[in-house]
């Protein structure tokens, strides 16, 4: 099959025909359809966060299943299917206390030790998977638990979106942060993940959603998907002050959704007291002193009760 496979840090993506093994217990084969570009396989791409290489990129992506292994009895061959990157065990004591997306125990969902590799060039060099996905290629080999069926009336090529940047940008309004009716909330940044915790923060009835982007296209089409206020970064000096100018005084919650130290401090200076601001952005691994240092004024400023939530 071909893949796109990076094979250096930083580096492009170079399509390559690999070998994929036969699915073995708990797998499930799979043909690739659908697959997203999600700013996530960019910071790999770019060397701000370290892999294991060779690697084939994506993590956002959905097909139909083709093949399935022993013991597999979610899917059957013909079922289409969406990839989740957080796949789980459901024996860690995450899972059983109602969080499988902090599965502790990736060894359970992964090939045992001195089995065969799941991909593999022409020379028997393993090739390994993002996220245990691997996206970017025409067929993906993957636990059953990394799995969720889908009607087929929905088209694979926008399903796949529903793998990582709608339900992280959706998932950390309506279930991390648990945004309430009646509150005022802040999105920074307006892209895909963005857009999407915009749209959760309008279906939990949120009263106001202010958006900041630095791109006027961006924050047109946040309009249109439950924004109802907008500041544009271009155009300000101070956008913590423009957001709090419009919200009287702060925001009860905040969601960065770029991964910059700049930012962060925003969504943390913009709070109301007793407000939450959660991080979804992938925050580059050297930048990590300089968010803890924005972070400790912002919360001294809110009297201690603003919280920072991960991504996970």
């Amino acid at each position: 099959m071909r893949a796109a496979v990076l094979s250096e840090q930083p580096g492009a993506l170079v399509i390559e025909d690999l070998s994929i093994d036969s699915p073995g217990p708990g797998e499930v084969l799979i043909e690739t359809v659908g697959a997203g570009l999600c700013h996530s396989d960019l910071h790999f791409m770019e060397g701000l966060f370290r892999t294991t290489l060779p690697i084939v990129m994506g993590h956002e992506s959905a097909g139909i299943v083709e093949a399935v292994g022993d013991g597999v009895d979610y899917v059957q061959p013909g079922d289409h299917v969406v990839a989740c990157l957080s796949i789980f065990c459901g024996q860690c004591p995450q899972c059983l206390s109602g969080h499988p997306n902090r599965c502790a125990n990736p060894k359970a969902t992964s090939r045992p030790k001195g089995a065969p590799p799941r991909l593999t060039r022409a020379d028997g060099t393993p090739v390994d998977q993002m996220a245990r996905l691997g996206g970017f290629a025409e067929q993906m080999l993957v636990h059953q638990n990394g799995l969720v069926k889908v009607i087929e009336e929905m088209p694979l090529d926008k399903a796949c979106l529903i793998g990582c940047g709608i339900t992280t940008g959706f998932g950390a309004v309506v279930r991390t942060a648990g945004v309430e009716v009646g509150s005022t909330v802040c999105v920074i940044g307006a892209g895909g993940i963005g857009l999407s915790a915009i749209q959760g923060a309008r279906i939990a009835g949120a009263n106001k959603v202010i958006v900041v982007d630095v791109s006027s296209s961006k924050l047109e089409t946040a309009g249109q998907l439950g924004g109802t206020h907008f500041v544009n970064a271009s155009e300000t000096d101070d956008v913590v002050g423009a957001v709090r100018e419009i919200s009287d005084g702060g925001v009860d919650y905040s969601f960065e959704a770029i991964g910059r130290s700049q930012t962060v401090r925003q969504a943390f200076d913009m709070l109301a007291v007793g407000g939450t601001a959660t991080v979804i952005g992938m925050v580059p691994s050297k930048d990590g002193k300089a968010v803890c240092g924005a972070i400790s004024p912002a919360l001294s400023a809110a009297r201690g009760v603003s919280t920072i939530t991960p991504r996970r």
